[in-house]
């Protein structure tokens, strides 16, 4: 009976359709497959490969994951990275930003038990900035760390952020997240070229999620520009919860299913007319509850 070798271990660190690009422990890279119609496999997973020949296996198990960002709609979810400890939501001075982007990422953040950074790129327009900024302002006096910079210009400032992290950069199209990966990963479009070539995808656009190294104890992860992020994967009762300014009202209406839209004794809306709660974030409570 022939030897079979043992699974090896390593990480999804790029995908394209049903192809797939691992990193093994050994820092060998596989091409590789899942096995039969399984499927699940994202960004950042840690799996076991069984090695077929020419830097190839097939992905026979998916392992337990630390942590899980996506995000759906009626239709469909979309998983967007694993095993990660931090979002960066990137917004920009120029084009304008989707507050209401913000709002849901940050939603899911807490949903998911991560770490927020909000950066604000292309700080170098100085008016633009400033406006940005005054609408940045709710979400820092939240306690969500702020960091204004130009990625083109000066990356320094966003490293310390990074240190020990397993990072993903989530955010609209145009914000400058691939500027970031740039500037931290300076082969980063080398690298990029060599993952199309492993996966045989011609011209790789940012349609899928990868993860660069940016040391043994600090990784990046790039997602797809996003236009919209859906939360219907969370139930209402947590959603409540994922606005952290609501947290300390919750359980204090007058009944016990309050949905804080215009029940009587609502002790969430009436800390919103007492200033203790920002309008714009129960609008934005109302407008994910639908």
């Amino acid at each position: 009976m022939p030897n079979v070798p043992s699974p090896r271990h390593g990480a999804i660190i790029a995908s394209y359709g049903r192809n797939f690009l691992a990193e093994l422990d050994s820092g060998a890279l596989v091409r590789c497959i899942t096995a039969g119609k399984k499927g699940g496999v994202v960004c950042g997973d840690r799996v076991l490969i069984r090695l077929s020949g020419g830097g190839e296996g097939i992905i026979v198990e998916r392992l337990p994951r630390t942590s899980l960002l996506y995000r759906a709609d009626a239709y469909r979810e979309k998983i967007l990275a694993a095993n990660i400890t931090q979002v960066i939501v990137v917004v920009a001075a120029a084009p304008s930003f989707y507050e209401e982007l913000i709002h849901r990422c940050l939603a899911a953040v807490e949903g998911g038990g991560l770490k927020a950074l909000i950066v604000l790129n292309k700080s170098d327009l100085v008016e633009p900035t400033a406006r940005a900024l005054k609408t940045l302002e709710l979400f820092k006096q939240l306690g969500y760390p702020l960091l204004s910079l130009s990625a083109n210009r000066d990356i320094t400032p966003l490293r310390p952020y990074l240190n020990g992290e397993t990072s993903v950069l989530v955010g609209q199209s145009g914000m400058g997240k691939t500027s970031i990966v740039n500037a931290l990963v300076p082969d980063s479009a080398a690298r990029t070229g060599e993952i199309s070539l492993a996966l045989d995808s011609g011209k790789h656009t940012t349609t899928h999620a990868r993860l660069y190294h940016l040391d043994d104890a600090s990784h990046l992860i790039d997602s797809p520009g996003l236009q919209e992020f859906g939360l219907k994967h969370l139930h209402e009762a947590d959603i409540q919860r994922t606005f952290v300014e609501f947290r300390p009202f919750l359980g204090h209406c007058r009944f016990r299913n309050c949905r804080h839209l215009r029940e009587p004794g609502c002790a969430v809306r009436e800390a919103v007319a007492q200033g203790q709660i920002d309008p714009r974030r129960l609008a934005a409570y109302h407008r994910i509850i639908g």
